[in-house]
């Protein structure tokens, strides 16, 4: 058997195994996220050497970017917005103001932490890092003794900044030399990756929506077509953005906005898996939580035999500081409780977007990219750990304090009314 089939049966039989208990664990303080990076450092080149970015680099990559894709179309495909514009200022808060903080705070503490990186480097690393993924603490989101509006908030905020932060990583790399971007200038970066990305989306996005509302509607579409149109809008979005040397990840977000909005007006008549993208989105899990298992293995393995105080240093800080200050900053005034803000600033886990965005670091020959990808690495690394093992304790007692407190504050400011949050996206959440 070749190289790329015994990597291809090992993350079957990972993939089998977790199945089998996935319920049972679920409810303990091992996550998806634990069991499957930790297989892959098992499978990487530091252990089995089963699974190695050498050898199937290609196909590798390929999961990677068709994760992202669909978690960026199907994230912000679900966006409440009818309730969003309504009353959650809260999400707005900090992807408004804690997000951009995020970034700038990310680039100050690597200015100190990692010498020898360049400024639009550091501001890198600033950018991959900020956003979140609500899958590594599901069960932040899952509990239902969590007040509705800060489930959602939470949602909200890790479905959409993954999105957010692309322009920013776009024009950070177009000012390191030698990168694609860079030989595009600021002004071909801006055009292509930017604007033409944005457009792409919104057209493919928006006639996407309209049709299958209308077909639907006509009957000349039945359910399981619908789902495999939007499986096709999220990858002609990408594909069509790639072909036109623009970013694909950013037409694959902005199409899912514009399939929302294209089917906004008729999604009462529409079944909830059509308008929620169900299919695609638990296909999207899947594949994320693959992309863990190669993080593990061609990522955090090899970044855990180059340790150093500095990266582990940065990495606290980046779950820590990075995240906690500027989500103080953001609510501030939002008359939330302190162990509110408290609790939405620790849950703040990074994942697939930064090690997708990390990678194609790599792929652009960044002069810094072998430590970037080690920082990056060791954060998600540490974040999986920490955010997955205090998901299921913190947020049961988050919610005995507030059941206490609701009942002695009626107008308590985190019962605020709020849509039921959809699933947090990860295979390995509670049910």
């Amino acid at each position: 058997m070749s190289d790329t089939g015994w990597a291809g049966a090992a993350v079957a039989g990972v993939t089998a195994v977790y199945a089998l208990g996935s319920l049972r664990l679920s409810k303990s303080p091992i996550s998806s996220a634990m069991v499957f990076a930790g297989f892959g450092v098992l499978l990487g080149p530091i252990a089995l050497n089963v699974v190695n970015l050498e050898h199937d680099k290609g196909p590798l990559l390929s999961a990677l970017e068709a994760a992202l894709t669909l978690v960026l179309f199907t994230d912000a495909m679900a966006v409440p917005w009818t309730e969003l514009r309504a009353r959650a200022t809260l999400p707005g808060r900090l992807l408004g103001v804690g997000l951009p903080l995020s970034i700038a705070a990310g680039w100050l503490l690597a200015w100190p932490l990692l010498p020898g990186l360049s400024h639009w480097e550091l501001a890198l690393v600033g950018a991959i890092l900020a956003p979140t993924d609500a899958a590594l603490g599901a069960s932040a989101i899952a509990n239902p003794g969590v007040p509705r509006s800060i489930r959602q908030t939470l949602n909200v905020e890790s479905g959409l900044n993954d999105g957010m932060v692309l322009p920013f990583f776009v024009l950070f790399l177009a000012g390191v030399p030698g990168t694609s971007y860079a030989q595009e200038g600021t002004g071909g970066t801006f055009g292509r990756a930017l604007v033409l990305s944005t457009v792409i989306g919104v057209a493919v996005g928006w006639i996407g929506g309209r049709a299958l509302s209308l077909s639907y509607q006509r009957g000349w579409i039945g359910r399981e077509w619908a789902e495999i149109l939007l499986l096709a809008l999220a990858a002609g979005s990408y594909a069509l953005a790639v072909a036109t040397k623009g970013s694909g990840f950013i037409a694959a977000w902005v199409g899912g906005l514009a399939v929302a909005a294209g089917m906004r007006d008729d999604e009462a008549k529409l079944p909830e898996d059509v308008r929620t993208a169900e299919f695609s989105e638990y296909l999207g899990s899947l594949l994320a939580m693959l992309s863990l298992l190669i993080f593990g293995a061609v990522l955090l393995g090899p970044a855990l035999e180059h340790l150093s105080w500095r990266i582990v240093g940065y990495a606290a800080l980046s779950l820590t500081v990075v995240r906690m200050i500027p989500v103080v900053l953001a609510l501030a005034g939002s008359k939330l409780r302190v162990p509110t803000v408290a609790y939405i600033a620790w849950f703040g886990p990074r994942g697939l977007a930064s090690i997708v965005l990390g990678l194609l670091v790599v792929e652009e020959h960044v002069q810094a990219a072998e430590l970037i990808e080690r920082v990056i690495a060791i954060t998600v690394g540490l974040s999986i750990l920490l955010h997955g093992a205090s998901a299921v304790y913190l947020s049961g007692r988050y919610a005995d304090w507030y059941r206490r407190t609701a009942a002695a504050v009626p107008d308590l400011r985190e019962s605020a009314t709020a849509s039921v949050p959809r699933r947090p996206r990860g295979i390995g959440a509670p049910d």
